[in-house]
């Protein structure tokens, strides 16, 4: 078994791990240095173990209803999933996913003593209804992990497939939405169809779209007892007090943070037109990133966009590659990096 992980070089423009690549503006910075300041005085005691005014705080931000009570959060969304599984899954249970997806999902299944079990999507990576609940109630699982949007595809999951899984099992259901704020603003979040099932998870983070990665900071929405039931399962304090802080911090200041969005997703659709016209395959995409097949020779395409200061990541799909969108001048320098490529060949 090979760990998670992409590969990691000083380049002048990373575009391989789906980052929000604009920084964090400074007026946040410098709120969210007060902020770790001030707590700092009160480091040498535990953090508040419930965690309350960030959830509180998170529940705000989400809106729908939500109250404090059915927010959780954890050391990225990484570890809300894996205290999920903790909690729910396990030695002589299973986990189900759609392949290709995000590929921490069956390590984090193995990590817990679950099984793993891939479905299939159809053309384009698509899934339709029918097709996904036939699949999920012939595996009868006990967790079913849906990406929404998904990674490293990019596709959208239209909420009528996440209806008819819901249906279709008895376990617990988690749409993972860690790109959602990249989706067209009128459609539906999970999150609108919580009420009335105490099984649905909503999961989301702050490291793509608050570009706040370095801090590790994911969350999730559920029903109160599924909630209650990850405090069995997680560390001690398990979010630092300084954690704390700078999340609350931000969210201080989400319109701000959330100002970049807007201009990650026109540099994701220049990305995918342009590449279109290269004569590329770009897939459909809602999230920040955009996975494009027609490469010949990916491993041989990868290494030329980094010998030209270039770095993207092949994801191990047939003939294709994963490009993250970013500055401007980062997107720039990756269509004229790629455009070169194609006509030295």
């Amino acid at each position: 078994m090979s760990p998670y992980g992409a590969p990691q070089a000083r380049v002048p423009v990373a575009l391989n791990v789906n980052e929000n690549t604009h920084p964090v503006p400074k007026e946040v910075a410098d709120d969210i240095l007060d902020a770790i300041a001030l707590a700092l005085h009160d480091v040498n005691r535990y953090p508040d173990r419930e965690f309350t005014q960030l959830r509180e705080a998170f529940a705000e931000y989400l809106g729908h209803g939500l109250t404090r009570d059915q927010l959780w959060a954890a050391n990225g969304s990484n570890e809300v999933l894996q205290q999920v599984l903790q909690a729910f899954a396990g030695p002589g249970r299973t986990v189900f996913g759609f392949a290709p997806t995000y590929s921490m999902y069956p390590l984090l299944a193995r990590g817990t003593g679950s099984a793993w079990v891939a479905g299939e999507r159809g053309v384009d990576y698509t899934i339709e209804p029918d097709a996904a609940a036939a699949q999920v109630a012939e595996a009868k699982p006990d967790v079913v992990l849906l990406c929404s949007p998904n990674n490293p595809t990019g596709t959208p999951m239209p909420i009528d497939v996440i209806e008819r899984v819901y249906d279709a099992t008895d376990g617990i259901v988690v749409v993972d939405e860690a790109y959602w704020e990249f989706a067209p603003r009128d459609e539906r979040s999970a999150l609108t169809l919580l009420p009335g099932r105490e099984r649905l998870v909503v999961s989301r983070t702050m490291s793509k779209a608050f570009a706040f990665a370095g801090a590790r900071v994911g969350y999730l929405a559920a029903d109160p007892a599924v909630t209650d039931a990850l405090r069995l399962v997680r560390l001690p304090y398990h979010l630092s007090t300084l954690t704390q802080a700078a999340a609350l911090a931000a969210l201080r200041h989400a319109p701000t943070m959330l100002a970049t969005v807007d201009d990650i997703v026109v540099q994701r659709d220049r990305i995918s037109a342009t590449l279109e016209a290269l004569g590329y395959k770009p897939y459909e995409s809602w999230t920040n990133f955009v996975l494009f097949g027609g490469v010949d020779e990916p491993t041989a395409t990868w290494q030329a966009l980094l010998d030209r200061g270039v770095l993207v990541r092949d994801v191990g799909l047939p003939r294709s590659l994963r490009v993250s969108a970013g500055t401007e001048e980062e997107t720039s320098a990756f269509l004229d990096a790629l455009a070169s490529i194609d006509s030295a060949s």
